[in-house]
């Protein structure tokens, strides 16, 4: 064979582009991306992405409960075409999820929510903002490009600053406010204090700088990009860490939605519903939206999973609230599970920070593209052509062995696990 006969077989590619492209196209899965996140992170950020609080029961039953469900599809079905857009807060987006808001991404990676919400735009979906982002949400809002925006409020004694970042928020066009209402306290994560970290403050110690090290990648960002902070509770310089001190002090009540509606007139959702009776005090209160959600299993540990307590919520709200749900979302049928239950929209927190920590915003365009296609296959074994077509009767509880009792059935309202 010639030479010119055989260059064509070489397959020969140019520099692979983003940096870990490579490498994420052999990730078939978020556990994948997860695996190769976590090679990149020192020990701190490690624990800091995969911590629960205390024992960690919570973090664990968030993805056992989906062990204990399962999807019974219809048949004979015409699903040449899946088409996965939906209506969520009067908007349309091309996918029925939306990336959660986090605190302190750039710990991750350098770029932090610029590069998360250059990937959100670039899918359709939505994009949330913590209180406790690194990037403002004036910066945050110059990348967006038109994606919606959304605003996790978290409220400490000081409601002045609170009112300060609502206003800020609504003054840079973020569509939607997220009341936090399973943060009044700070938890206690014992696996990011066994790491040394020691938020707001990381601890800079001899076991610290030799861990850094050995992950020269994050390590030369980290210590060559601007300093962490917190730009929206404060100055825009490292002293907004000081103010975290303060926050999470328990004053946080029902009755901080009057002044909050005071200065939002947008759609307003309540986070951290686990009980029915949650989201109808939300309804009654006006709002539009509640998002069930443990905090990821960071907050109160033994707290039900999500997936367990999505169905009572949703009854509760009836027509009256939007119900979105987040914690232990990892797959594409995990979405249509929730999807089947009720939820209009799923929160994705760790399964898209995974990609950010492995690749920036290349990993996490990875991690959406990833559950969007699993998703539509999952649709499409399900016979399941629209969002709308998903339903409760597609999602039942795992039959027990042979031989084993049946649980007795759970009365309404009540919450499994």
């Amino acid at each position: 064979m010639r030479l010119r006969e055989t260059l064509p077989l070489l397959r020969i590619a140019r520099p692979e582009t983003p940096p870990g492209a490579r490498r994420l196209a052999r990730c078939r899965s978020i556990d994948d991306v997860a695996r190769m996140a976590r090679r990149r992170l020192p020990i701190g950020a490690r624990a800091y992405l995969d911590s629960g609080a205390e024992g960690e029961y919570t973090l664990r039953r968030n993805r056992a409960a989906f062990d204990e469900l399962e999807l019974v599809p219809q048949m004979l079905h015409e699903v040449d075409e899946v088409d996965t857009t939906t209506t969520v807060l009067g908007g349309r987006i091309a996918l029925p999820f939306a990336l959660s808001p986090v605190g302190g991404p750039r710990l991750f990676h350098h770029e932090g929510e610029l590069a998360a919400v250059r990937a959100a735009r670039r899918a359709g979906i939505p994009y949330g903002v913590s209180t406790l982002a690194n990037t403002s949400v004036e910066d945050v809002a110059a990348h967006a490009g038109g994606t919606p925006l959304w605003f996790q409020l978290y409220v400490w004694g000081d409601r002045g600053e609170a009112k300060e970042a609502v206003a800020r928020a609504r003054q840079a066009g973020f569509q939607a406010l997220l009341f936090s209402i399973d943060t009044t306290v700070r938890s206690k994560r014992e696996r990011e204090q066994r790491a040394g970290l020691d938020l707001p403050h990381p601890n800079l110690s001899l076991r610290t700088f030799l861990d850094g090290a050995l992950h020269p990648d994050w390590a030369w960002h980290f210590l060559t990009s601007e300093t962490i902070s917190f730009p929206n509770i404060g100055p825009p310089d490292h002293r907004s860490r000081e103010k975290l001190e303060d926050m999470f002090d328990g004053t946080v009540t029902m009755a901080d939605l009057d002044w909050i509606r005071e200065l939002w007139d947008g759609p307003l959702l309540l986070k951290g519903v686990i009980q029915p009776e949650q989201a109808v005090q939300a309804a009654e209160a006006g709002l539009d939206g509640v998002i069930v959600s443990n905090h990821g299993g960071r907050q109160l540990d033994h707290a039900p999973a999500t997936i367990d307590v999505l169905p009572s919520i949703v009854e509760a709200a009836g027509d009256r609230l939007e119900v979105l749900v987040d914690s232990g979302f990892r797959r594409g049928s995990d979405v249509a599970v929730a999807l089947a239950l009720g939820a209009k929209a799923v929160l994705l927190g760790r399964a898209h920070l995974y990609g950010l920590a492995a690749a920036g915003e290349g990993g996490v365009r990875h991690c959406i593209e990833l559950l969007a296609e699993e998703l539509r296959m999952t649709m499409g074994l399900c016979a399941a052509r629209r969002i709308a077509d998903l339903d409760a009767t597609m999602v039942r509880h795992r039959l027990p062995p042979a031989g084993e009792p049946r649980p007795a059935p759970a009365p309404a309202h009540a919450s499994a696990g």
